[in-house]
């Protein structure tokens, strides 16, 4: 995989202070030096012995949607180590989101990890987390508004960039035409992919809006637009089960379009073996739920924060036919 030199401090402080914490006490400040030391000592094969906490985890994250499995999986996984008790809710109504981030406030949570696909909606309660004295990370979506919200970090990719380096790759397979599909209107990670990817493919880009929660809907809508548009020579997707469902719309078109998608699962590794998707760009979303409880937990208990101000990049990586047998068997063990 390939991720870019911009992100490469980001990849440094998740491998030396996230990951593993194998050296907690050399990510502290000097000030922090002996509390640093203490939750060193607090992990004790592996499993942290300091006070259990309650941390909720809210997401947008719709039906069906195997991505966020990989997302909770991290979360759990941190949860555990951590002496967690976590809290995992999801809801992709904005509303109904916020709605349940204020009943995590009302629990009186240790913590909140929030995604901002819709950033507007959410700014009202993150503001109430805050005033009530809990502290909120970010992940996954919402990198142009986590500063601006008052969060302490976050964890995730740069949509827009990932984007940029897609349409360049995509010229450099030779594509003309590129139809970019969104599976949900207003979620502005999804926008910022398919505006990086315009914004550096030298060809013809178009967008189809298909609704994320209704697969049947997608293939039909889908093939349809295939049928129409002899002239599209690489389809796009923003997701693994998209990217999937693509294949099928592709072949009952009988359209000769290449596949690329952002994100994995296990399914999508299969696919990018066998030929049937070109590529995915890969952000890391085990890594994402992962550091997001750590970073709450560390937070707590050592004062500590990732990332000097800025995001910690998860990504983009991309995952071809070069490299896929490297990270087919993280996939297969449903955390890639």
């Amino acid at each position: 995989m390939e991720p870019t030199t911009r992100r490469r401090r980001a990849v440094a402080v998740v491998a030396a202070c996230a990951a593993g914490l194998l050296a907690l006490s050399g990510c502290a400040s000097a000030h922090g030096g002996k509390r640093a030391q203490e939750a060193a000592n607090a992990l004790a094969a592996g499993h942290a012995t300091t006070p259990r906490i309650k941390i909720a985890m809210v997401t947008h994250a719709g039906p069906g949607d195997t991505f966020w499995d990989l997302v909770r999986k991290g979360a759990q996984a941190a949860a555990a180590k951590d002496n967690v008790d976590l809290v995992y809710s999801a809801d992709p109504n904005a509303a109904n989101q916020a709605n349940l981030v204020q009943n995590a406030i009302d629990q009186k949570v240790a913590g909140i990890a929030v995604t901002l696909a819709k950033p507007d909606a959410m700014k009202g309660v993150v503001s109430q987390a805050e005033k009530a004295g809990i502290p909120v990370v970010g992940l996954n979506a919402g990198i142009e508004d986590w500063k601006s919200q008052g969060l302490l970090e976050y964890f995730g990719q740069d949509d827009g960039i990932a984007g940029q380096e897609l349409g360049d790759r995509l010229d450099q397979s030779g594509a003309k035409h590129v139809l970019c599909v969104i599976h949900e209107q207003g979620n502005v990670s999804l926008e910022d992919r398919c505006a990086g990817l315009k914004k550096t493919f030298h060809g013809r880009t178009d967008i189809l809006y298909v609704n994320g929660t209704d697969m049947p809907s997608v293939k039909s809508t889908l093939t349809a637009k295939l049928q129409q548009d002899h002239s599209i020579d690489e389809i796009v997707t923003l997701g693994a089960p998209y990217a999937l469902t693509a294949v099928q719309a592709e072949s009952d078109a009988g359209s000769k379009a290449k596949i690329a998608t952002f994100d994995l699962n296990s399914d999508l590794v299969n696919a990018i073996k066998d030929g049937s998707i070109q590529l995915a760009v890969d952000q890391q979303p085990y890594l994402q739920g992962y550091l997001a409880i750590d970073g709450l937990w560390l937070y707590k208990y050592n004062g500590d924060t990732s990332g000097g101000g800025q995001a910690v990049l998860t990504g983009p990586a991309f995952v071809d036919i070069g490299n896929v047998a490297s990270v087919a068997k993280f996939a297969a063990d449903g955390t890639r």
